[in-house]
């Protein structure tokens, strides 16, 4: 079965479905050059390193430090993956492990792929989306969602703060920009821009 997801002349995006919640693992392949990353190392790490070996993987991009979304890493860092996490929630992968620190900002080079960090705190404090340069790619982890912002009653998580995240860095890209999210189906920013105040005054 093929687990090609979105692709064109210069990118290829694949996506697996792992775990007991439904974890959408992405894998960004540069077409040109064959090199990839994959985003969220969640569960079934016989299956993702499968996939990694298929794809020319070379490296881990965490969204988010939460537990259904890190339980592939051990087996991905014994493989030789490094995997990346931002600062902020780095602590909640003390048991896992990381290899690098992201930064907001950061442009991460997968082939001739530019890949542009955005932090956007809420979910947790140091939630983390990915765009790719030239495409309509967003990745959001679980800061955003068809229907609205990812839970802010776990630990980290914040309401105001995720509300913020996504008017001031998600809003800012085109409508037809594509959100390809943690869980569940994508959707696209003019798809979710005329919710806001919805979603603001449900307070969720």
């Amino acid at each position: 079965m093929t687990t090609v997801h979105w692709s064109n002349a210069d990118v290829e995006v694949h996506k697996v479905v792992v775990g007991p919640v439904d974890n959408n693992v992405f894998v960004v392949r540069c077409r040109a050059t064959g090199e990839a990353l994959l985003i969220d190392a969640a569960n079934e790490h016989e299956r993702l390193l499968e996939l990694c070996k298929a794809l020319g993987v070379r490296r881990v991009l965490e969204t988010h430090g939460h537990w259904d979304h890190i339980q592939a890493i051990p087996a991905m860092r014994e493989a030789g993956y490094e995997v990346s996490v931002t600062a902020l929630d780095a602590p909640r992968l003390h048991e896992v492990g990381y290899d690098l620190l992201l930064d907001d900002k950061e442009v991460v080079e997968i082939g001739r792929l530019r890949m542009h960090a955005l932090h956007t705190p809420g979910h947790t404090e140091g939630s983390i989306c990915f765009h790719v340069a030239d495409t309509p790619l967003l990745f959001t982890g679980d800061t955003l969602f068809p229907g609205g912002p990812g839970a802010t009653k776990f630990d980290g998580g914040d309401f105001p703060t995720i509300i913020r995240s996504i008017t001031d860095s998600l809003f800012a890209f085109a409508d037809d920009t594509i959100v390809l999210p943690g869980h569940g189906n994508d959707t696209t920013i003019g798809n979710e821009r005329p919710q806001l105040d919805t979603w603001v005054a449900r307070g969720w």
